[in-house]
């Protein structure tokens, strides 16, 4: 009876997983996400495959990849680059903005907790704010180390909980659903500490600086505000859930609006992320 209890228990948590993945693919689907890589954001890509160190000939994964905001910049380094996604749309979109730029990649759809690749596949894996919002920070961690070789690199950008994107994250949290049982905050990977005990002893060399990512699109606060209202999915997703609420979408508005007053001067902003360089270990 024990044996069949924890069968049934496994094959519910598998349920609740997949649900979640499901509820995440169609939050990233919403807006207009390559946006935001494209106008807002497009500088971080090129800094991560920067000091990935990214060579011709290199095999080069990106996970969580999005529309290809680091992906492509390596592909047109020379690096034979794949690119994965959970959001079959990021993908798509991905696919246009190489054919744009002439760079040739492979696009696959993937779970960044569960990667379709062999054990140490890829002479660097590398993510640009992609990674920290798989729900399970340890899994996603296990895999980024796996399907790299001994000796090759894992390259990360994350926002910084301090920064603005992470005060974002806090000021919207109140008014969105709450997490899912198990599920680790995004911004936590934009702290050191956090991201040496998701690796622990299994990489060596790691090397954490906080830098910051100028954006100049926003005018006043109320531009970023509507700006990410429509094109960035976890912002559209809490306003949903406020939407049958007037005030409550009004409070938001001023949350938003006010954060990104304190950050906004002189027409920029810089939000802060945490640029993370390592080698698997044993290399």
């Amino acid at each position: 009876m024990s044996e069949a209890n924890d069968a049934a228990q496994a094959d519910q948590a598998d349920q609740a997983d997949q649900a979640l993945k499901a509820k995440h693919r169609a939050m990233w689907a919403l807006g207009d996400y390559p946006a935001v890589a494209r106008d807002v954001i497009a500088p971080l890509g090129p800094a991560l495959v920067e000091a990935c160190r990214v060579q011709a000939g290199d095999r080069v994964l990106d996970v969580a990849a999005g529309s290809g905001n680091a992906a492509v910049p390596a592909a047109l380094l020379g690096a034979d680059v794949v690119a994965s996604d959970l959001t079959p749309e990021l993908l798509e979109a991905g696919r246009r903005f190489a054919a744009e730029r002439g760079a040739q990649l492979e696009w696959r759809e993937a779970d960044a907790e569960a990667l379709p690749f062999a054990d140490g596949s890829f002479d660097t894996v590398m993510s640009c704010v992609g990674v920290m919002f798989a729900p399970h920070h340890q899994r996603t961690a296990d895999e980024l180390v796996r399907v790299v070789r001994p000796g090759g690199t894992i390259g990360l950008v994350n926002w910084t909980p301090e920064g603005f994107i992470g005060q974002m994250f806090a000021t919207m949290r109140p008014y969105a659903p709450p997490p899912p049982p198990g599920a680790s905050p995004p911004p936590l990977w934009g702290s050191e500490e956090h991201v040496r005990e998701l690796f622990g002893d299994r990489v060596s060399g790691l090397a954490a600086q906080r830098r910051t990512v100028r954006v100049d699109r926003f005018a006043r606060p109320e531009d970023f505000r509507e700006f990410f209202k429509t094109c960035y999915g976890p912002t559209i997703a809490t306003y949903r859930a406020v939407g049958d609420d007037p005030e409550r979408v009004a409070a938001l508005d001023g949350a938003l609006s006010e954060l990104a007053g304190r950050y906004l001067a002189d027409g920029a902003m810089e939000w802060e992320y945490l640029l993370v360089t390592a080698e698997r270990a044993g290399g």
